[in-house]
């Protein structure tokens, strides 16, 4: 990414290379560590590709044991480590760093337990998203939170960015379907937060590990919800001559005491490339398209249908369309799954932004979208997660243009500025990482950050975990007043810590 500042390379550890990867090789022997240039390739970046680091090196642990001895190794060597699920996160959360293990997580990819009777799934953090629902789905079972890339993401990664997708409206994000975890912290040592209970009692540490980005310990086990199938599912496709009417209808939907399954939004630059390329039948004559999916008992849903229409008509749509069949609800969804590689297709590159809003402020973010986009003269693309007020603004640039990819990261950072002024968040599910790192301040006061960074020095003192992320700047602990250092010592240095 342009002008991106990362953490610099230590040299001490860039030139005992060829000694780490020696002991990582015996810590995961096999094919299970990866160093030459060529193959780590395939790791030199994640779903923000505007920013490409080669790692020290890749490994790939099968065990969680494993994954205690390379922290515990790195830990007593002060080497870093950035941690990785599958490598879709889209804010640069498990971009590499030269000096750092690139711990890939990809080989935990088992189902450990299902219990239908509890509702529960136990899965390895490289289980994708969708295999759970696809494990438990024959029993009548799903897993509820989908983001877009549910066929590749993983569960784990979905921890460490607290994921959402189009039915955490209704269902809730990660944080509402997670039960517990297995994780390991910075020093090698083991735990386990919650499990297939409720709420534990004490400091809600499952919480706040769920959106950590990796900052805080390595997942290595997952205990999730399951949900059983509703009766009726069915989705409405209502078509706008405006961005600003579908936001006020999505405004008087949720104000009705409407909760859909999920309700999307997407502006006409969206509805034409996702038609060209899935043929889900979205009209083309249209400014702004809303998906409505209801849920629950048949007359529930054809009542709530009913209703949905009624104040549609009042906000003026011109089109709407209800369901007749699964299939066709799953192909109404299969257009919006598929925005985003459908942009793709029209533009060299694209920018995907993440940002939530009040819903009320909807038709006011979007016409300042429209400002900024002119100011720019870029193009944007909107997708997003409407009834929760997460905006997806896809930026189209060309890379091979110079100064293209600069002006299409200041539209984002202005956007995402934007979200904040109007009472919003700076990110709903993709998470800090490195795009967003920078416009923290822009949220959070300077003894906001701190008091976050203090729960970072908690885990891991020596920054190892994850660094150059989601902080703005780094602090060594000592600097916020975690300890007292006297002549090189630290107090009490015949106490262990981690």
């Amino acid at each position: 990414m342009s002008g991106l500042r990362m953490p610099e390379a230590d040299a001490k550890t860039l030139k005992r290379r060829e000694e780490i990867v020696a002991d990582m090789r015996i810590i995961v022997p096999g094919e299970g560590v990866v160093d030459s240039e060529s193959e780590m390739r395939a790791f030199e970046s994640d779903g923000l590709t505007a920013y490409r680091q080669l790692p020290l090196v890749v490994v790939l642990p099968e065990t969680t044991a494993q994954v205690s001895r390379i922290l515990k190794y790195c830990h007593e060597r002060n080497i870093r480590v950035v941690p990785r699920g599958s490598g879709t996160s889209l804010s640069g959360g498990a971009l590499p760093l030269q000096d750092a293990v690139l711990l890939v997580m990809s080989r935990f990819n088992r189902i450990l337990d299902i219990d239908f009777a509890n509702r529960t799934v136990v899965a390895q953090p490289g289980v994708t998203n969708l295999g759970i629902t696809q494990a438990v789905e024959h029993e009548g079972f799903y897993y509820a939170p989908d983001p877009s890339s549910q066929i590749a993401c993983s569960i784990g990664g979905n921890v460490a960015e607290n994921s959402g997708g189009v039915h955490c409206l209704k269902y809730g994000l990660t944080a509402n379907n997670i039960l517990g975890i297995e994780m390991v912290l910075m020093n090698g040592d083991v735990i386990r937060l919650g499990g297939k209970h409720l709420d534990a009692e004490g400091y809600d540490l499952l919480g706040l590990m769920t959106g950590s980005e990796g900052l805080l310990g390595v997942v290595t086990e997952v205990t999730v919800r399951i949900l059983k199938k509703p009766e009726t599912a069915r989705a409405l496709l209502i078509g706008f001559p405006s961005n600003e009417q579908a936001g006020q209808c999505v405004a008087d939907i949720i104000g009705a005491g409407i909760i859909p399954g999920g309700m999307e939004m997407m502006d006409r630059p969206a509805i034409h490339a996702a038609e060209d390329f899935v043929h889900a039948g979205y009209p083309l004559d249209v400014e702004a398209l809303l998906i409505v999916e209801l849920d629950g008992p048949q007359a529930e849903v054809d009542h709530l249908i009913a209703r949905v229409e009624e104040i549609a008509a009042r906000n003026g749509c011109t089109t709407s369309r209800v369901s007749r069949s699964d299939g066709e609800r799953l192909a109404f969804w299969a257009g919006r799954k598929a925005a985003f590689p459908a942009v793709g297709r029209i533009s060299p590159d694209y920018y995907c932004m993440d940002g939530t809003i009040p819903r009320k402020e909807l038709p006011r973010v979007l016409s300042g979208m429209r400002e900024l986009s002119e100011k720019y003269g870029l193009r944007v693309a909107n997708v997003f997660h409407a009834g929760d007020g997460n905006l997806h603004p896809l930026i189209l640039y060309d890379a091979n243009k110079p100064g293209e990819l600069e002006k299409a990261e200041a539209f984002g950072a202005d956007i995402l500025r934007l979200c904040v002024k109007v009472g919003g968040v700076l990110t709903g599910e993709h998470g800090v990482g490195v795009e967003k790192r920078d416009l923290m301040p822009e949220m959070f006061t300077e003894e906001d950050l701190n008091q976050q960074i203090r729960v970072k020095c908690a885990f891991d003192p020596n920054h190892l975990l994850n660094p150059g992320k989601m902080f703005p700047q780094l602090h060594r602990c000592a600097e916020l007043g975690r300890m007292h250092i006297h002549r090189g010592q630290m107090p009490f240095p015949e106490l262990e810590r981690f």
